[in-house]
């Protein structure tokens, strides 16, 4: 492979990407087709939903005019078109629920998901590959047994098990973290310290909540590493065990992560949305139930491109590493 004075296949990389983006134009098309297929054949009023209780007692002709204000009685594929060619020219609508344009509602609310979820991915692969290591180095020995069976025990827990179990040990019994929010009561300013105590929670309780699959992954490949010829010619030369396990089997027992960390996004956005409304975090987890249960068309296709476009780049990412680590391998997918 021709590499560039850098050091870093650049070509390749950007021909995979370009691919991955020509692809990626149908997929979301079809997507946000499906959302408004499905929003249009749900039971829910977006009339009633739109006028809340108001629309309990309201005449039949007032909901009528109420669903011609809203484009609600139009078939939902001449609403899906109008969306979509506005949104290629950055109009993504207005939010009937929010009463807010859907591109302000993600602005304000996209950031603090993406905090969380970056501290939450970033602590579960650190603490992960960490005690995956550990377990690898004596699989079978009593730390090992303890590591994985915690693993399997935390697979099995949903994330909002999880959030409410923190809530109950760290706010309401010890007393040593905020329950949930995004600031202090009574403070109307979000300060760099507070936003760091009230994050500390939601962030854990989402790395927990996908820490198994680093743990498994990085046991069994660095394990499996560590029982191949040139390991055990390193260690036949005399190498230290550190030397050989850091620089020999976790360099080839990571490989498996790195196409993990793709496929573990969606996971991390559902566990986000979980955690979110469970920690009352200001993220785009209310803006989506909002959205879903008052059948909020531009704002529930803007929801879904982006989930799945952060699904796309990350499956794009976790290939392109994985590129860069076995040359073998290649960018031609």
């Amino acid at each position: 492979m021709t590499r560039s004075t850098t050091g870093l296949p650049w070509g390749p990389m950007a021909r995979m990407a370009g691919r991955r983006l020509l692809a990626a134009v149908p997929v979301l098309a079809a997507v946000t087709f499906g959302v408004f297929a499905l929003a249009a054949a749900s039971p829910f009023d977006p009339a009633k939903a739109y006028a809340g209780s108001a629309g309990l007692g309201a005449r039949q002709d007032v909901l009528d005019q109420l669903r011609d204000n809203l484009g609600a009685d139009r078939p939902f594929t001449a609403r899906w078109w109008d969306w979509l060619t506005s949104a290629l020219t950055g109009d993504l609508g207005v939010s009937a629920s929010l009463r807010q344009p859907v591109a302000q509602v993600i602005g304000e609310r996209i950031g603090w998901s993406v905090l969380l979820c970056g501290l939450a991915f970033a602590l579960a692969v650190t603490v992960g590959t960490a005690l995956g290591v550990l377990a690898a180095r004596r699989r079978g020995g009593l730390f090992d047994r303890a590591v994985t069976s915690l693993a399997y025990a935390l697979e099995a827990a949903p994330p909002f098990w999880l959030g409410l179990l923190a809530i109950w040990l760290f706010a309401l019994k010890l007393d040593a973290l905020p329950a949930g929010g995004l600031t202090d009561t009574g403070s109307d300013v979000a300060t760099p310290g507070q936003i760091a105590s009230h994050v500390v929670l939601p962030a854990a309780v989402l790395a927990v909540s996908q820490l198994p699959w680093f743990v498994l992954y990085v046991r069994q490949g660095v394990g499996d590493a560590l029982a191949e010829d040139p390991v055990r010619g390193a260690r036949a030369r005399g190498l230290r065990e550190r030397t050989v396990l850091l620089g020999h089997a976790l360099r080839s027992g990571l490989l498996p992560v790195l196409t993990l960390t793709g496929s573990r996004v969606p996971e991390l956005i559902t566990g986000a949305l979980l955690v979110e409304t469970v920690f009352s975090w200001p993220g785009i987890a209310s803006a989506t139930v909002e959205a879903a249960t008052k059948v909020d068309f531009p704002l529930l296709a803007a929801l879904t491109v982006l989930a799945t476009a952060a699904v796309l780049v990350g499956n794009l990412l976790s290939d392109l590493l994985y590129g860069l680590a076995d040359p073998r391998v290649g960018f031609d997918g």
